[in-house]
């Protein structure tokens, strides 16, 4: 990697002070706020944007597109910085004088569906690294389907080391271990401060070892050293597992008095610290003021996948899987499925077989598997009871990323989240089985489906309190109505084969894209 001095002609860190001064003049604008991570990871989200992120702010939904999660969504600012000053049409600088009001584009945490540009709602911790592995097993699965030609890219995250103490994270990078996801670069913001202090106070693991310990290819680089970053970066796209980057910053960078301490977490500035700020970092502009040659400059960055975007548009003109391509993006191709469930119905109807209902959904999902190639199937290490493996499926594997089933292994938590990224990134429509007394191991992802409008199915069996012989862990009491209290999700229970039916075919109908996915209420789970 050559030297980077300059980007597009202006100084290098000048960029990345532009996204400083963003996050430190909306938080002080709404006196709420986290301003200390923007300012730390600036320059590695500089870097990041500049010369390895694939993607046209011209064209949000572009298919091929790499995927940006910010995990640490208390961060915001870096990201609504970022979507501004590259371009984004939905993201003007009155938006970043909105930030954290009613009604604007910039939330304190980003939400997938209200903002362009947003890939995931990030709020919960660990949720955005857990979604991006689903963001990468879909990456991986469709370009086993459509090739290279088509579907290409990678997906990125910035975390915080509040996101790998949740549980869910260990879910997480032990599953995209297990399944080597190449294309999944995850970025640690290794600042050592939490909200109560140093992240010693109540951690001492050691991140990059346990990484490591899950089949992951672990560097590390100065977050402040923007060369550093790129040689990182650089070598990750090289890499045969996922990659664990940890990136060491200052919380705060460039506040005289705050920097590196937890008072830059989570709280405004104040004017004098602002004030002192910007000299510390030379930068003598107003209040929400990006000189022209700047703002021109990270312009130009916002357009560098404009003729890649034309390109990979031509190939899309000109291939033989165009049809399939768009019927997948689209999540549109459905009407063979519910034309296979109708025949299964009436054969149910007429044969009115005597089995459990978790039988009778396993002969469902084997009737429209075929007929709809997005389906991807997978289940808490529970096939066998759950009757989520349709007859004939191959298992998704880094040696077979065509198949279309996934072993989750003990992981319910980081399923039902790897599923929504999956269901975020499109193209495909996961569903996947566990218990329903293990709904609550789940349930905030669950939750967090529901809330951002994807298509996730969850199949949850063993719904009845009289599975007396496993105990009283296993009897499900008030897991249907702990679901049934979650806006936006469906709840089923059905009672036989026919209703059933009717009930995939139903849900099965229901697009992805929030627009139409929230009337639809398309997130759903249903027992067995």
């Amino acid at each position: 990697m050559s030297k980077i001095d300059q980007i597009e002609g202006v100084p290098a860190r000048d960029l990345a002070n532009a996204i400083r001064a963003l996050a430190m003049d909306a938080v002080e604008q709404a006196k709420s706020g986290h301003p200390g991570m923007p300012m730390g990871m600036a320059d590695a989200a500089t870097v990041l944007f500049s010369q390895f992120l694939k993607f046209d702010a011209s064209d949000p939904r572009w298919p091929d597109r790499d995927r940006f999660v910010l995990s640490a969504g208390h961060g915001s600012m870096l990201l609504y910085a970022l979507l501004h000053l590259t371009g984004y049409e939905d993201m003007p600088l009155d938006e970043l004088k909105r930030f954290r009001q009613l009604g604007s584009k910039t939330p304190g945490h980003p939400e997938y569906g209200h903002t362009e540009g947003v890939e995931t709602t990030t709020g919960p911790l660990g949720q955005g690294l857990a979604n991006a592995v689903g963001m990468a097993i879909a990456e991986a699965h469709l370009n086993a389907r459509f090739g290279d030609a088509l579907v290409n890219h990678r997906t990125w995250v910035i975390c915080g080391d509040g996101c790998l103490m949740e549980g869910i994270s260990q879910e997480a990078l032990a599953l995209a271990g297990r399944q080597k996801l190449n294309k999944l670069v995850l970025i640690w913001d290794d600042n050592s401060i939490s909200i109560d202090g140093a992240v010693s106070l109540s951690d001492i693991t050691d991140q990059k070892a346990r990484f490591a310990a899950s089949g992951w290819n672990v560097l590390s680089c100065d977050g402040h050293n923007m060369d550093d970053v790129a040689r990182a970066l650089d070598a990750a796209t090289k890499s045969d597992k996922p990659v664990f980057i940890a990136c060491k910053t200052t919380i705060g960078f460039g506040s005289p008095k705050k920097a590196g301490t937890h008072k830059a977490h989570g709280e405004a500035l104040g004017p004098e610290e602002i004030v002192a700020t910007k000299a510390a970092l030379n930068w003598p502009h107003g209040a929400f003021e990006i000189p022209d040659n700047i703002r021109a400059a990270w312009k130009k960055i916002g357009s560098r996948g404009v003729k890649e975007r034309g390109l990979w548009a031509d190939r899309l003109k000109a291939s033989e899987h165009k049809a399939a391509f768009r019927a997948a993006i689209d999540g549109d191709n459905v009407e063979a499925a519910i034309g296979a469930l109708a025949l299964h119905a009436a054969k149910m109807a007429a044969e009115k077989p005597a089995i459990a209902t978790r039988a009778s959904s396993g002969g469902a999902i084997e009737a429209m598997f075929a007929a709809v190639p997005e389906l991807i199937g997978g289940s808490a290490d529970l096939t066998p009871s759950n009757n989520t493996l349709a007859k004939g499926t191959q298992d998704f594997t880094p040696e077979n990323r065509a198949g279309r089933y996934i072993r989750y292994g003990i992981r319910e938590h980081g399923m039902a989240a790897a599923m929504n990224g999956m269901a975020a990134h499109g193209g495909v429509i996961p569903y996947a089985g566990t218990f329903l007394a293990f709904a609550d191991y789940s349930r905030p992802a669950i939750r967090l489906g529901a809330l951002m409008g994807v298509r996730a199915i969850h199949v949850m069996t063993h719904d009845s309190i009289g599975v007396g012989e496993d105990g009283p862990t296993h009897q499900p009491v008030e897991q249907i109505a702990a679901l049934r209290a979650i806006p936006n999700l469906f709840v089923f229970r059905p009672a036989d084969a026919v209703e059933i039916r009717r009930m995939l075919a139903t849900r099965t109908a229901a697009r992805q894209w929030p627009e139409r996915a929230r009337a639809l209420a398309p997130s759903h789970a249903c027992a067995a």
